[in-house]
């Protein structure tokens, strides 16, 4: 896989900045592509492609997926990592569901399009656990009826069945992976282990959606790298992998683990569930492992510690910026 060429949508993110830099690491030249969207600030898209910026290997388009000539691009490269999106489970309602089936629908359907005219050897899909909806069959599995009970899961799922039928009538070689709440340093700010500890830093107080019993499956950022790297070398296409971290702890768990990590007692305030927030996650990764040879490695204690360190050192440059 040394010498090839990637192209790595919504490069400026968390995963995929993460993405970006393990393929530099493992000799790839890589393309990445962002539109920066405004669903947070730019300035922490900004820092995340800041190294890779000075990189011999890393060309970079500030381009809308919508907009750019992308067969152009997929005949310049042997591997797509389709990790762009618009975020966010809460966000997804109304008015603004038109930006989910632009960002997420429209212009996974473009970049499909463009690929079946090229001779990629993988297409990694950054799926989600939201597809699923809430579920009582737990572990989720690959089979399950699938039911999102968000805009933003809607959205994910329409994208799947996208690469599903673009394998199927035109085959192109796509791989979808349903990530469980990948965490770690660069995590979006709206995301809870970000704002939990922000919060804790600052001796603010952290708002839980609901009785904090909710669970996830928590996913370790390198883990989840991983996976993307095994699905352009796996063999298989037209194939859905769950990738889970095997974490799967309830959100107050989390909050005593962040309370002896950071050394202070959290200040909390739980108020209403919100809509379309699941209750549990809990991800069955036997297929990912026989197939794809996927095992998490990081376990929350030692992710969370990670991302707590980055954290610290962000809000440090924060603070010096600012004077």
């Amino acid at each position: 896989m040394s010498h090839a060429k990637s192209l790595v949508t919504g490069a400026a993110g968390f995963i995929g900045s993460h993405l970006c830099e393990r393929l530099i690491s493992l000799g790839h030249e890589v393309i990445g592509i962002d539109c920066f969207t405004d669903y947070y600030a730019r300035e922490l898209k900004e820092n995340n492609i800041e190294s890779l910026l000075k990189h011999d290997a890393f060309r970079f388009y500030e381009e809308d997926l919508l907009a750019i000539d992308l067969k152009d691009l997929l005949n310049q490269v042997d591997f797509v990592f389709h990790q762009a999106a618009q975020a966010g489970v809460r966000a997804s309602w109304g008015q603004h569901f038109a930006i989910y089936t632009r960002n997420n629908i429209l212009a996974t359907q473009n970049i499909l399009e463009a690929a079946k005219r090229s001779k990629i050897k993988r297409f990694v899909f950054a799926s989600s656990s939201s597809v699923y909806g809430d579920t009582k069959n737990l572990p989720m599995s690959e089979d399950d009826v699938l039911k999102p009970i968000s805009p933003y899961g809607v959205s994910k799922l329409a994208a799947e069945h996208l690469c599903y039928l673009y394998w199927k009538n035109f085959k192109v070689p796509t791989v979808s992976l349903r990530y469980f709440t990948v965490y770690g340093p660069r995590q979006r700010p709206d995301m809870a282990f970000n704002k939990f500890i922000e919060a804790m830093l600052a001796n603010k107080e952290i708002t839980i959606y609901g009785d904090g019993k909710q669970t996830r499956d928590f996913t370790y950022i390198n883990d989840a790298i991983e996976a993307n790297i095994a699905a352009a070398n796996c063999d298989v296409s037209g194939e859905v992998f769950n990738i889970g971290g095997g974490s799967r702890i309830t959100l107050n768990e989390v909050i005593g683990i962040l309370e002896e990590t950071i050394g202070v007692k959290a200040k909390t305030r739980y108020i209403e569930q919100q809509k379309g927030d699941v209750r549990h996650t809990y991800s069955n990764i036997d297929k990912a492992e026989q197939m794809l040879d996927y095992r998490p490695e990081i376990k929350i204690e030692e992710g969370l510690k990670k991302e707590v360190q980055w954290l610290k050192k962000l809000i440090k440059q924060r603070y010096l910026g600012a004077l």
